[in-house]
């Protein structure tokens, strides 16, 4: 088998002209599969550790994937609000170690604006509960500052220093959108990109969210009235009503306490809600896409394997000569069979080897730019089980796909003479 096995090498490298072309397409190929592959998983990371730490997400009553849409995501606006009241009296329930609130409803060229407090940037993490970092400038400390997501920064040209309105709504961006223009908002500081929504989140505080409404009511400003921006100060900046809470329990033990606690709440309807529990089932409805993904994929790797069988095939015809003289020195159909399919594993395995490779380096080099133009967190460590299991599969398939030209070859017969028929 050793001699077969060397033999192939060289005749192959005696065709690497012809082969190169089909060597080249099997590492793309299979650098597609896998980087499908290595990009499903770590999007699916990525998406149920959007929010690392937090315990409870806590809301009005509705369904707990668009409490989590909302809080999380910053989506599927919410059709209610809850009482301040009740989220101190949440916070300072015994199992609580934190509780950070969340106001939802205003936006900036399209991207949500959240008001938050300061605990925000303290307490949040996200993936294996890294915790934010500031690519410049620091976190809000008064009225009228804000705190830029990564995309927003990125995409608008903004730095820290710079001076934005809010616009009334999630869809503002329109001819038609109410702003705030009036109450205009310093940048203080920038986050690092996160790869999750908050780098397409505007943060400000909540006390800035009530000052900019001071002068609204009903979703509309009041007719002849406006309060100057060095006026709010004057009134009372304690928001009424927020959207969510994000809650971190003393012990984890607490959790199935802490909801009941929360969802049986007397003073007013909320619920409480596992966020990777409603993560996961969010995901669940996606599966389908990531399966049809890895599908195409896979399809691409099929139909370079193929273009293999058809180039040993239509290789077989000029190679009637060196068939014929191997069987005159003693080869056997078997050894002519097992030529062919040795040839088909060596450029197999070595293209997807090469893929391999492939995804290796442009990992290394590209993920910085993935993760800062499309927020995709791609892995560049070993490859795992389920990568290595895709790469066998391909060397299975590629040696599958010798056969077929293997098995033409062992029906030739020395018949055919040294000199192939015209």
């Amino acid at each position: 088998m050793r001699a077969i096995m060397r033999l192939a090498a060289l005749s192959a490298w005696s065709r690497r002209s012809t082969l190169a072309l089909m060597f080249a397409s099997i590492a793309l190929s299979s650098a597609l599969l896998l980087a499908v592959e290595r990009i499903r998983v770590d999007t699916r990371e990525s998406f149920t550790q959007s929010v690392s730490g937090v315990d409870l997400v806590v809301g009005p009553r509705s369904s707990a994937v668009q409490l989590v849409l909302h809080a999380i995501f910053h989506a599927a606006g919410a059709t209610h609000t809850m009482r301040w009241e009740s989220f101190t009296e949440i916070a300072a329930h015994p199992a609580t170690a934190w509780a950070v609130p969340l106001a939802l409803g205003d936006s900036h060229h399209g991207f949500a604006v959240l008001g938050t407090s300061g605990d925000y940037f303290t307490h949040y993490r996200y993936s294996d509960r890294r915790a934010l970092r500031f690519a410049e400038g620091r976190a809000f400390a008064g009225t009228f500052e804000a705190v830029l997501g990564h995309e927003v920064a990125t995409r608008l040209g903004y730095r820290s220093g710079e001076r934005i309105t809010l616009a009334h709504g999630l869809g503002g961006d329109g001819a038609l959108a109410q702003t705030h223009d009036d109450k205009p908002f310093t940048v203080v500081g920038i986050l690092a990109a996160t790869g999750t929504p908050l780098d397409r989140t505007v943060h400000v505080s909540l006390e800035s969210i009530t000052a900019l409404h001071l002068d609204w009511a009903g979703g509309a400003p009041l007719p002849g009235f406006s309060i100057a921006p060095d006026q709010v100060g004057k009134f009372d900046l304690q928001p009424r009503e927020i959207s969510a809470v994000l809650v971190g329990l003393k012990q984890r033990t607490d959790v199935f306490r802490s909801q009941r606690f929360i969802n049986e709440f007397r003073k007013e309807p909320l619920m409480a809600v596992l966020p990777g529990v409603a993560l996961d089932e969010l995901w669940q409805t996606l599966g389908v896409l990531e399966r049809t993904l890895l599908a195409v994929a896979a399809l691409v790797v099929l139909i370079g394997l193929a273009g293999l069988a058809a180039t040993l095939l239509a290789g077989l015809g000029e190679r009637r000569r060196e068939l014929a003289i191997l069987r005159a020195l003693g080869a056997g159909p078997r050894d002519i069979l097992l030529l062919l399919v040795s040839e088909g594993l060596l450029v197999t395995a070595g293209g997807a080897l090469a893929g391999l490779a492939l995804l290796t380096a442009i990992a290394g080099s590209a993920a910085p730019w993935l993760l800062d133009r499309f927020g995709i967190v791609l892995g560049a460590g070993l490859p795992s089980g389920d990568e290595l299991a895709l790469l066998a599969a391909i060397v299975a398939t590629g040696v599958a796909a010798s056969l077929l030209p293997g098995w033409r070859a062992w029906r030739m017969s020395l018949a055919d003479g040294l000199t192939p028929k015209l």
